[in-house]
């Protein structure tokens, strides 16, 4: 790649300033959506006194339906279009949303897994409409730059929904009942439901019409696509996990308190995340993606070894400073990942999402670790997500 010329590319081309803005909206919400989780996890073990790896459950329910959701999502997008799967995906997440209101009157946590399982085939249709939908808004060279700037929208989603998530569910002296979880997703659910009726007035440019003027054409996957996939399987493991038991490592040793640890969560971690994406859509305007990547993956494996060491608030700090490593991590496998696809867009996106499920096994097998060994041991789980996603830079390249 010639990175000069790079520098002088715009991120976004002018005639498709609008549908990026429009599109970018959506990865705020399922930014907020997939968040919350992590505060509710916190809330759900204190609240009905199960231990890390029974809570999370709640991440296999969203993820769970991402893996089985990720194919029919392309496939109905392949059909009728990007606008239409946007519309479907947000009327399913407010669904989910709404659903809230009857089971919280149930106060069983089992009965919680329903609306969690709604709401995450509302947003694999989100995510496998919008993520290759943003790598076709400009040049081919800028896509992963392009991506990690629509993602920053998705950080802020997550601040947002770690910070009002804590003030809700995370109280000093007790925690929140059944209608004060309904409250906030109602809130979530009328908003989704008012943003879904605004794309169905919309008219965006489908992948077709954006395909076809700049002369692409569908051949298979190269074997470099599957290890894509392996290396987004393995990130999702490693992000949600961590997430998922930030505020456990922070609270359980009366560092913080639950509520201060997941503000530091928002704040802190979450806030150093939408930082790197927002510097990382900039910095591979001139440096190639793979070696940003590349960069990146090394930080993330010495920040979890520090992490998993006896080293008080140096292990601390490694675990937020990792937050900065990983924020370029997915949209950049995954606009890398899309280069091996020979032009099939729409079905490499439904199996790129295929790696969400990682969201659902990797907190299972760090809760598990953690229950038997203590949080700083569980790390290891996304310290070997890490590995596998710097193997995926080593032999990337831009295309």
């Amino acid at each position: 790649m010639n990175n000069r010329s790079a520098g002088r590319t715009a991120l976004v081309a002018r005639e498709y300033i609008v549908p990026f803005i429009l599109v970018a909206s959506l990865f705020f919400m399922w930014g907020g959506a997939r968040a919350i989780l992590d505060v509710l996890n916190k809330h759900f073990q204190l609240t009905f006194g199960i231990n890390k790896a029974h809570s999370a459950l709640m991440q296999s329910a969203i993820y769970g339906a991402y893996f089985l959701g990720a194919v029919p999502a392309g496939t109905f997008i392949r059909r009728f279009g990007t606008r239409r799967g946007v519309v479907v995906g947000l009327s399913a997440f407010a669904i989910g949303s709404l659903l809230f209101i009857p089971v919280s009157y149930v106060m069983q946590f089992e009965v919680f897994l329903l609306p969690l399982f709604v709401i995450g085939c509302g947003l694999v249709m989100l995510e496998t409409a919008a993520n290759p939908y943003v790598t076709l808004l400009g040049d081919p060279r800028t896509s992963a730059g392009r991506l990690n700037l629509a993602q920053s929208f998705n950080g802020l989603g997550c601040i947002m929904g770690v910070l009002l998530g804590g003030r809700f569910f995370l109280h000093d002296d007790v925690q929140s009942g059944g209608t004060e979880i309904a409250l906030p997703y109602t809130f979530i659910g009328i908003i989704v439901l008012a943003v879904a009726f605004a794309f169905t007035r919309v008219k965006l440019p489908e992948v077709a019409q954006m395909r076809r003027g700049s002369g692409g054409s569908a051949t298979g996957f190269e074997p470099m696509f599957f290890v894509g996939l392996a290396a987004l399987v393995a990130y999702e493991i490693a992000e949600i996990s961590i997430n998922t038991f930030f505020i456990n490592y922070m609270s359980d040793d009366g560092f913080l308190s639950p509520k201060d640890a997941a503000t530091l969560l928002s704040i802190g971690g979450l806030g150093l995340f939408l930082g790197g994406r927002v510097a990382g859509s900039l910095l591979m305007r001139r440096i190639a993606a793979p070696v940003m990547l590349r960069i990146c993956a090394m930080g993330t494996i010495v920040a979890m070894a520090l992490t998993m060491m006896p080293l008080g608030m140096v292990s601390k700090i490694a675990l937020v400073a990792c937050f900065a490593f990983e924020s370029i991590m997915f949209p950049t496998i995954f606009a890398l990942s899309l280069g091996y696809a020979g032009g099939n867009t729409e079905r490499a996106s439904s199996v790129l999402m295929l790696s969400v499920v990682g969201g659902a096994i990797g907190p299972l097998a760090m809760g598990g670790v953690s229950d038997a060994l203590g949080n700083a041991a569980s790390f290891a789980v996304p310290l070997a997500g890490f590995v596998v996603v710097l193997v995926f830079s080593l032999l990337s390249r831009n295309k």
